[in-house]
């Protein structure tokens, strides 16, 4: 349910305590999946933290944890949207960490990678969250 809920704030304006919700949530969902979940789950809440923590301007830590979850699926096969959201989420954690050219790079990846989701549906969840990274200098 947190993580659900984290995901859906995600992707509109937010009011401040919205935003504090989104938090919330993300680290709620964080802490539950590294009590019961697999390495994926765990993965699958970092990926959530380091956009949560990008879209409220936490570029450090949006950064720490998108370089982990990186890391995590560019090493084995990864699902075509899913892969595409590592990318697009690394790069907004870039820019938040105001890390030029990762954000350069990784923005160029996200939009190969969304090029290569075969679902229509799934391309449109992932560019929901692509249409909030900002663009590369």
């Amino acid at each position: 349910m947190a993580n659900n809920r984290a995901w859906e704030l995600s992707v509109f304006e937010r009011t401040p305590e919205q935003d504090q919700e989104m938090l919330d949530a993300a680290h709620a969902s964080a802490w539950h999946w590294s009590a019961i979940g697999t390495e994926l789950n765990r993965m699958r809440s970092t990926m959530l933290l380091a956009e949560v923590h990008a879209l409220l301007g936490f570029g450090a830590s949006a950064l720490r944890y998108a370089e982990e979850m990186r890391a995590y699926f560019t090493a084995r096969e990864t699902a075509d949207w899913e892969l595409a959201f590592t990318h697009v989420i690394h790069a907004h954690a870039a820019s938040a960490a105001g890390a030029v050219e990762a954000h350069r790079i990784a923005y160029q990846s996200a939009q190969m990678a969304l090029k290569a989701i075969v679902d229509d549906e799934d391309r449109a969840i992932v560019i929901k969250t692509f249409s909030q990274v900002p663009l590369p200098d």
